[in-house]
């Protein structure tokens, strides 16, 4: 299977977050990378370097007020006296329509949903990178492809059209089907991370031409917590495009598989005849930020499970943390993906 990756990818390195109060180390590491792309490769993937495909692609969804602040705040974030090194904010507005403040810290709470997403010097060029594998391996659908795995992190799937979140700055999944609907193709986004991709809901949620539908552990107690609910169904054009299939805490292989049937006959019902898969590995039972319990086989059966739909299939990486498993999840996943 042919890969994407950029190596300006490694240069986002966030140091905290804040959790329950607490300054923590922040989980999303650029080790990640390592561990992803030996899995990848155990697979059989073969990485390419992705060509530049300027802003457009990004800018079809991300707002050009949101894009300027994320590539100049960090620079701006150092003239404030006795700031810190990465841009984390301390205030936010009660509404989406709120005024827009001009000072720095006043748009960092706009912008920037909780204390998950620090932007720190090489953020920028490492999401934009992120976002044009996504588009590099879009592409290669679009030309016949039958499937395409891309390394995007940092990964995409909190990141609404502007507003970062939950370690996510520019919505790499929401991009390439994007990119895919303009090159005449009817997309279905199919997210299995662990966390509900309300960025993407969000930037589709009054949509009619992109089915986007959810696999998660239930957010009446798990982050994002506002979003995710299985009565969220769209609104306006969009009203029935969307589809939240929340799960119980600790819910294991066998009931995830039968949830994933249910997902799969939307996607069918829906007539997508190109899948972009969100491919958060953290609904593993032992990772770090714990909330399902699928297995290492499991991963296996859920890629063997949407490959029998026969679409063609662009793989967008979103979570999946550090553990000694990490790696081998997504190995099993690509490979029961390959094997059917």
């Amino acid at each position: 299977m042919r890969a994407l990756f950029d190596e300006r990818q490694w240069l986002h390195d966030p140091k905290h977050f804040m959790a329950n109060g607490t300054r923590l180390a922040n989980p999303e590491q650029p080790r990640r990378i390592e561990v992803l792309k030996q899995g990848a490769e155990a697979a059989g993937c073969r990485f390419e370097t992705p060509e530049d495909h300027g802003m457009g692609p990004i800018a079809a969804l991300h707002s050009a007020e949101y894009l300027v602040f994320l590539q100049t705040i960090h620079e701006r974030w150092q003239r404030i006296e006795g700031a810190a090194d990465e841009v984390i904010p301390n205030i936010h507005p009660d509404r989406r329509t709120a005024s827009y403040p001009r000072s720095a810290v006043g748009q960092a709470g706009f912008h920037q949903a909780d204390t998950s997403c620090p932007i720190a010097s090489g953020t920028w060029e490492a999401a934009y990178w992120s976002a044009q594998s996504a588009v590099q391996g879009a592409d290669l659908i679009a030309a016949g492809e039958g499937g395409a795995y891309v390394l995007s992190r940092p990964p995409g799937h909190h990141a609404f059209g502007d507003l970062a979140g939950g370690f996510c700055f520019l919505n790499n999944a929401a991009i390439a089907a994007e990119r895919l609907m303009r090159a005449g193709k009817r997309p279905a986004i199919l997210d299995v991370d662990v966390h509900h991709g309300n960025g993407t809901q969000g930037i589709f949620y009054e949509r009619g031409d992109v089915l986007t539908v959810s696999i998660h552990a239930d957010p009446v107690r798990f982050y994002p917590f506002f979003w995710g609910h299985g009565h969220e169904r769209g609104e306006g054009a969009g009203r029935g495009f969307n589809l939240n299939l929340p799960l119980v805490r600790g819910t294991g292989d066998d009931d995830y598989l039968k949830t994933l049937e249910t997902a799969l006959d939307h996607i069918r019902a829906f007539g997508a005849d190109v899948l972009i898969v969100a491919l958060g590995l953290d609904a593993y039972e032992k990772d770090p930020l714990k909330g399902l319990a699928v297995t290492t086989p499991g991963f296996s059966r859920i890629g063997a499970a949407i490959a029998r739909l026969s679409l063609p299939t662009l793989l967008v990486q979103e979570g999946g943390y550090l553990s000694d498993e990490l790696g081998q999840n997504l190995t099993g996943f690509l490979t029961g993906f390959q094997d059917a």
